[in-house]
């Protein structure tokens, strides 16, 4: 799982490249000023890296960067997740296409496996399958942001479930002290709310009562016209000495007498005969409207009051009465509300609870630390010894905090005593550069060995150390090579005779321009390489003995 191949079109002084990359521990080497650090600015770059208009080759009008790399079981999963799987392969044996174009204008566009892509997207793959360790990486160390995450990173601690509970606890510690502040002011407003709903409460307003309230009492409002309509009504329709029943009754017996001479008659006096039965029908409905609809003056009080009561609460409130049961809904929500911001006592207890989690967490967090830093404490310590820096000592100092914070109760600080005999300082007390860049490599090749990214990237690292300690440095990445793809930028001999794979970087002339090109060497192109390394003459059979002796211990190493 690692780079596979790196292709460049128009980056910086490279005009056209294509390198395929090999497992182990490849070396990239050239003279000052080569471009060494190209293909590792190029590969950040394709994993998301910020980048503009400056890394367009001069006369170019954009630039483009493919790598293809090895995926992971997880990094698949994700990939289908995220719609950008393609042709990957399986779970357990797939590439990806990663591939970044940058404009004149500095506007940029990334795709995977031929997918659009956000920077976001490209950086998480990044994240997973590459870990890089700059020339610079020990200024980092100087942070306490950064030592903490390189010793929760050692650890395999997560402090997500930490920074959830300490933000809950600061919510609710926020919390308390608004509604404390606002007490006086919330008591004043329940208060207003409570007396508001008890006035309305004595209405008692239903849902959709107002409409069939409203109507009702107009009814009532008009029933003697009413009565007395429907008693005309049943007048001129039977009652009356002209009445409509009466009429069509005459009409019916004067038709009847002619049907068997004028047969048109017959059905004439069908729907007379259903006339006059519906004409039945309405009187007798008419009659008994009449006898069951009295006014009852008692009943009319009552429901003009309630109508009355309903059109006060509306006009004081200034909104329309069907909306007064919503309003007193709101206001009883609205109470609700504030009783519970003013329980003071509830809230402190939630405060004291969401707190007792936070240290529980931040103790066990805290624990994995201590444990954590004495290992790593070792390790690194170890590691210098091998780095020139025989005494040395390096310690993860972890001072208990008395409140937690989002991280949790660890103050960390990283000490370093250069050699034996002299008191461990803050790292950023160190004053050689040298031993500082000694220092990180360290803390990279011990903490390297624990991370997940099958490819480790080191762009020279190793500045200011030379002798026995760069054969050293060659050696340890060697062993990483065995385990995982290590790329190394390196201006040392003994680092780059380690290697598995040995990469050179020159300039040629192009037309008018100079352009970088890589070459893997091998065989006497690389005792070469290695001879001009260690600055003898690469044709003298001396410094090509040399470079040829380095070559052969740094491959048994």
């Amino acid at each position: 799982m690692s780079l596979r191949r790196i292709s460049l079109k128009d980056f910086v002084i490279v005009d056209t490249l294509e390198v395929d990359v090999s497992n182990g521990f490849t070396a990239l080497t050239g003279e000052t000023g080569a471009g060494k650090s190209i293909l590792i600015d190029a590969v950040q770059i394709a994993l998301g890296q910020r980048a503009d208009a400056g890394v367009i080759r001069h006369g170019a009008n954009r630039c483009d960067i493919v790598i293809e790399v090895d995926g992971t079981p997880d990094l698949y999963d994700w990939l289908i997740e995220s719609g950008l799987d393609g042709d990957a392969g399986d779970r357990h044996n797939h590439q990806l296409l990663l591939r970044r174009q940058i404009d004149a204008q500095g506007r940029s566009k990334a795709w995977i496996n031929g997918f659009p892509a956000t920077m976001t997207q490209l950086r998480h793959v990044g994240d997973a399958l590459v870990d890089i360790h700059g020339q610079h990486a020990w200024q980092s160390l100087s942070r306490p942001a950064s030592q903490r995450a390189l010793l929760d990173g050692y650890a395999g601690i997560n402090t997500t479930k930490l920074a959830e509970l300490w933000q809950a606890w600061r919510d609710s510690e926020n919390t308390l002290t608004e509604a404390t502040a606002k007490q006086a002011t919330l008591a004043q407003d329940a208060e207003r709310l409570s007396w508001q709903i008890t006035e309305l409460g004595k209405l008692a307003p239903k849902a959709d009562e107002w409409e069939a309230l409203n109507a009702e009492h107009n009814r009532q409002s008009h029933a003697q016209a009413l009565i007395e309509a429907a008693q005309l009504g049943a007048d001129a329709l039977e009652d009356g000495d002209h009445n409509a029943s009466g009429l069509i009754h005459k009409t019916i017996v004067a038709l009847e007498k002619h049907t068997d001479i004028e047969p048109q008659f017959t059905p004439l006096v069908e729907v007379l005969q259903q006339a006059q039965a519906l004409i039945e029908d309405a009187t007798h409905s008419l009659h008994l409207y009449g006898r069951h609809n009295d006014l009852d003056p008692a009943e009319f009080r009552v429901l003009d009051e309630r109508v009355s009561n309903w059109l006060s609460h509306a006009r004081r409130l200034k909104c329309e009465p069907e909306t007064l049961p919503q309003r007193l809904s709101a206001w009883e929500a609205e109470l609700a509300s504030l009783n519970e911001a003013v329980d003071i006592e509830g809230l402190k207890k939630q405060v004291a609870a969401n707190s007792k989690q936070v240290m529980a967490e931040a103790k066990v967090v805290h624990e994995a630390r201590e444990k954590a830093a004495k290992r790593l404490s070792t390790e690194i310590t170890t590691a210098m010894q091998t780095l020139g820096m025989d005494g040395g000592l390096f310690e993860v100092a972890i001072e208990l905090l008395e409140t937690p914070q989002q991280h949790g109760l660890d103050d960390i600080e990283f000490l370093v005593a250069g050699h034996a005999g002299t008191p461990p300082r803050p790292v950023n007390k160190v004053a050689s550069g040298g031993e500082l860049s000694r220092i990180a490599l360290a803390i990279a090749v011990c903490t390297s060995r624990l991370g997940e990214a099958p490819t480790l990237i080191f762009d020279e690292v190793d500045s200011g150390i030379g002798g026995q300690v760069a054969q050293t440095v060659g050696q340890l990445m060697h062993r990483l090579g065995r385990d995982r793809q290590v790329l190394a930028v390196t201006h040392l001999a003994q680092v780059a005779a380690s290697a598995d794979n040995h990469w050179v970087v020159k300039k040629a002339r192009q037309s008018d321009q100079t352009v970088s090109e890589v070459h893997p060497v091998a065989g006497d192109a690389r005792t070469q390489e290695i001879a001009r390394m260690l600055g003898g003459d690469v044709q003298s059979k001396t410094s090509l003995a040399h470079a040829s002796e380095m070559l052969a211990q740094g491959q048994t190493a």
